[in-house]
């Protein structure tokens, strides 16, 4: 069987190709070139031979030292478990692409202009001096430096000098002056050093430019470098040979530094952002959880979920090494915005600093709260705290945000699933919650049969599969909030109706529908959740269903995301989504209402986990008389009710209620409705405009009751 090399062997073998190229270059660089030509640059102008033999020798150490410190790195990211990221080649060269374009640091207009500025200005002038070196060493028949493209070379060159310059002043302004929260709270003396050393190789750049013009007499061709030659004047014409070489030196040293610093500070998400962004998941939906293998028959199995560094995969690894400390996840957590102890980019930089401090040999740590926390394990839990993860609502607000694809909420996830099935650590709510879905089916602890009891409340017969019915078109997965809460029953019934005025042909398990088991799965308890979905998707076979429409986010996305791995494909579709559908094809006719203002809060389920953003809006907006306006924070930016991940049978003991804060926002907008396509959403936006005494003049209701309202009459709704 062919050996498979490793990441770090990989980085070691390029970093001597790396070191070995630049002592070719010496070595090629000895022989005569070719004769001066009138308007040329030359890299080695007035530095003598030793001095030439000390930069190259000096270089290819200093790459070599890069690319060994970076092997270092990714020896500890081969500590993690396996994850495949193969595959899909042309999607996951797009993503990169996407993110050396900058497309997701533009999220965030001005710091993203900010950050290229550094980041195309500094490539430009790195491209540049390969350019210069790869003319230099070229024969003289060859070279291409010189005349029109030397003058355009030189033009350009001097433009992104001041590009890269006016970068790195707007980020010291905006770290140092400015002093955004987010910035402002992991603000260490790496930043400064960073800083400093990018600008001395601006600066050193520019400097050696001009004195290089002094030394040639400046040339009227040298005008083109439009900053270099009037800089030029400021070296005397006696002085300019020691003046080139002693700033050609410190240019030298300062890239030397560079060098180093690239590796060895959070410099290194330059080489380590596009590789993430390369690697991150394209197979996997968003909505999904990582896959695990069978508990209910795997018998080899000694853990689950995540607690050391090695249960982690080599790409949750490699992701800490990735990430900017832009904070930027942190701005966007509901339950860090409310108080809670949560903060994603410290769940990120602690797993890195554990994997950091606990590495052989040990690399440089994160930037990380205190620094002087010692840690004398793998184990994660000595920096990160259940209070941390239980606060998480799994919105994916973080993942959305993050400009270079960081997979922050499956390592929570994971490490919820340790704290569950390994140390039976979670809030005593949720263990209620798990003994009513073992022993009832659902997490309300109703019993089964009272499933289909929504159904006396329309006068017409809903069929039932398995029972007098063999066959549909669609099966309706009500979900448990459809069918044991009072307010969505109501949207349960508004739905069927719905459905059976535009002869769409459907039928409900009933009884035998159990808990899809999100609820379970999304507070790691993988066992529960495995149950309940091997039993739905044996009861699905046997039925034949190919079909399925949710009025549950939570639950389209576990059936249509989460079932295909253990064996259960269906198409499934959001009742917000057939809804709408049905109404563009003339099926449903929506009625004239009276004229008024609602705001549609997006689920974070429907929306960021399944990019579903525009059906539910659509249903709303087909009413006429109805102005939709939108909340400030909404689509991929919306902000999370606070029922998610599992929050809805969890008690908020620390800061603001999320849904208070969701509630303040959708009152702000004058609308006097709120629209939702989520029961558990409708619950808690309900509870929260009620809470904050907006009740009587802001009604919450989901698309299907508003829809009804309009085809039916508020009377038959």
């Amino acid at each position: 069987m062919r050996r498979k090399f490793t990441a770090a062997e990989i980085l070691m073998a390029l970093g001597v190709v790396a070191a070995a190229g630049t002592l070719a270059s010496w070595f090629v660089g000895q022989f005569p070139g070719h004769a001066e030509s009138p308007v040329s640059r030359e890299v080695f102008v007035n530095i003598p031979p030793a001095l030439k033999a000390v930069f190259y020798v000096g270089v290819a150490g200093f790459l070599f030292l890069a690319f060994y410190l970076f092997s270092l790195r990714a020896r500890n990211w081969q500590r993690g478990g396996p994850d495949r990221r193969t595959g899909m080649w042309k999607e996951r060269l797009a993503a990169m692409g996407v993110g050396l374009r900058m497309q997701t640091l533009m999220r965030d207009r001005w710091a993203g202009l900010m950050h290229s500025m550094v980041y195309y200005g500094f490539l430009v002038l790195f491209l540049g001096t390969v350019t210069l070196e790869i003319d230099h060493l070229l024969p003289a028949g060859f070279k291409f430096l010189q005349g029109n493209v030397y003058r355009g070379y030189s033009f350009v060159l001097d433009g992104a000098a001041l590009v890269f310059l006016g970068g790195l002043v707007w980020a010291g302004a905006r770290r140092y002056l400015q002093k955004p929260w987010r910035l402002r709270s992991k603000t260490r003396p790496e930043d400064l050093w960073i800083l400093v050393t990018l600008a001395l190789i601006g600066v050193t750049g520019i400097a050696t430019e001009a004195a290089r013009i002094a030394v040639e007499g400046r040339p009227s061709y040298e005008v083109w470098s439009f900053v270099g030659y009037p800089l030029s004047m400021l070296v005397p014409l006696s002085s300019a040979g020691v003046v080139h070489q002693v700033i050609w030196v410190l240019h030298v040293v300062s890239f030397a530094a560079f060098l180093v610093m690239l590796p060895t500070t959070k410099l290194r998400h330059m080489v380590t952002s596009p590789a993430n962004m390369f690697l991150a998941p394209r197979e996997r939906p968003p909505g999904a959880m990582r896959e695990m293998p069978n508990l209910m028959e795997a018998e080899d199995i000694e853990s689950v979920g995540a607690s050391l560094v090695g249960e982690f995969t080599w790409k949750q690894l490699l992701d800490t090494d990735a990430c900017t400390v832009c904070g930027r996840c942190t701005s966007v957590c509901p339950a860090n915005a409310t108080g809670k102890a949560l903060d994603p980019r410290e769940i990120v930089l602690k797993l890195g600093e554990v994997a950091a401090r606990t590495a052989d040999p040990a690399v440089t740590t994160p930037v990380t709260v205190d620094q002087a926390i010692t840690v004398s394990a793998e184990n994660v839990f000595e920096r990160i705290t259940p209070e941390e993860l239980w606060a998480c609502t799994s919105c994916r607000a973080c993942d959305e945000i993050c400009p270079v694809d960081i997979e922050i909420l499956d390592k929570i996830l994971d490490m919820r699933r340790y704290l569950t099935l390994m140390e039976a650590d979670f809030p005593s709510e949720l263990g209620k919650a798990y003994l009513s879905m073992e022993n009832s089916s659902n997490p309300y602890g109703m019993g089964q049969a009272d499933r289909a009891g929504w159904t006396a409340k329309l006068d017409f017969e809903v069929p039932i599969l398995g029972r007098g019915t063999d066959s549909a078109e669609y099966l309706y997965w009500v979900g448990c909030a459809g069918s044991f809460d009072d307010r969505n029953q109501k949207v349960t019934v508004a739905t069927a109706r719905l459905l059976r005025e535009a002869g769409v042909d459907y039928a409900i398990l009933g009884p035998a529908e159990l808990c899809t088991g999100d609820p379970a799965r999304r507070s790691g308890n993988e066992f529960v959740f495995q149950m309940l979905a091997l039993q739905n998707i044996e009861t699905l076979g046997e039925l034949g269903v190919k079909k399925v429409i949710t009025q549950c986010p939570h639950c389209f996305n576990t059936l249509k995301n989460e079932y295909p791995q253990f064996g259960g494909d269906y198409e499934v579709i959001h009742h917000s989504q057939l809804l709408a559908e049905l109404v563009e094809m003339g099926l449903l006719r929506p009625k004239e209402g009276e004229a008024r203002k609602v705001t549609y809060h997006d689920s974070c389920y429907l929306g960021r986990h399944n990019d579903v953003y525009m059906a539910p809006r659509g249903v709303v907006a087909s009413i006429g008389g109805i102005e939709v306006v939108e909340m400030g924070r909404s689509g991929t930016r919306s902000f999370c009710c606070g029922a998610g991940g599992s929050q809805m049978w969890m008690e908020e003991h620390v800061g603001k209620k999320v849904n208070v804060d969701r509630a303040e926002e959708a009152v702000a907008t004058g609308a006097v409705e709120v629209a939702v396509a989520c029961p558990f959403c409708y619950v808690m936006l309900d509870d929260g405009v009620k809470e904050i005494g907006s009740g009587d003049s802001v009604a919450v209701r989901d698309v299907s009751m508003i829809l009804a309202d309009s085809v039916f009459g508020r009377e038959g709704g």
